[in-house]
């Protein structure tokens, strides 16, 4: 669990952005969104492949300006 300390001479809005990068360091709130809702092994398999495929093919083929 992620935890700050006022420091002398900090404000709250210091201590509040302090908070949240930690958190998202963390992982915290990535791991709550992708447990949100039960996924099974195949269907994650496939998600996985498909996300691997996509990665693949924008590295085949680069954006062109």
């Amino acid at each position: 669990m992620a935890t700050v300390v006022l420091r002398s001479n900090e404000s709250q809005d210091q201590l509040l952005k302090r908070f949240r990068k930690k958190v998202v360091k963390s992982g915290v709130l990535s791991t709550v969104r992708r447990k949100r809702w039960f996924v099974s092994k195949s269907e994650l398999r496939r998600v996985e492949k498909k996300k691997a495929i996509r990665r693949l093919r924008r590295r085949q083929y680069p954006p062109h300006e």
